[in-house]
């Protein structure tokens, strides 16, 4: 694909900004994202672990996959290790990559990495300050009748490339 005739930061945000740019007499507005990561993390007796959390856009809670933003610099692996130790307390374990795609491609330049880490153990949880997160646990046999409980794209796509790829 060819470079826009013209492109030109709009917002300067913390997490994000948003781009204007113009290829002839057509202009979109894209959201400019770091990348971020998804983890399908199944624990030795067998559950992948859920976090429900407040989704201020959504205006309510969802129960969503760990998951977080990458950091400058960092490779995504190491996020995706980091995220679940802090989010869930969880570490070690067999890790492998799902599956990498744009989420939301019409608007934003988000790209995430999903992870299965299988046999992680539990470990003490650091999440940030202003996160509060209710841990929850599905075995993985029942992941498949409860697909109707998920409103989250990542969490849907993940559980599902996670059942589909199981080892």
């Amino acid at each position: 694909m060819s470079l826009p005739d013209e492109s030109r930061t709009v917002y300067d945000g913390t997490l994000i900004d948003v781009t204007l740019e113009r290829w002839g007499d057509r202009q979109r507005e894209i959201v400019e994202h770091p990348g971020a990561v998804a983890i399908v993390a199944v624990d030795r007796e067998g559950c992948v672990t859920l976090v429900r959390q407040l989704r201020e856009p959504a205006r309510r809670e969802l129960l969503e996959l760990p998951a977080g933003t990458t950091e400058p610099g960092e490779d995504p692996l190491t996020t995706a290790r980091r995220e679940l130790q802090e989010e869930c307390g969880l570490t070690g374990g067999e890790w492998r990559e799902l599956a990498a795609f744009w989420t939301t491609p019409g608007f934003c330049r988000e790209h995430m990495v999903v992870f299965a880490a299988e046999g992680v153990e539990q470990g003490e949880a650091s999440p940030d300050a202003d996160e509060e997160l209710e841990l929850v646990r599905w075995p993985v046999a029942e992941i498949a009748a409860r697909l109707g409980e998920i409103e989250d794209a990542k969490t849907l796509a993940g559980l599902l490339l996670y059942l589909q790829q199981r080892t």
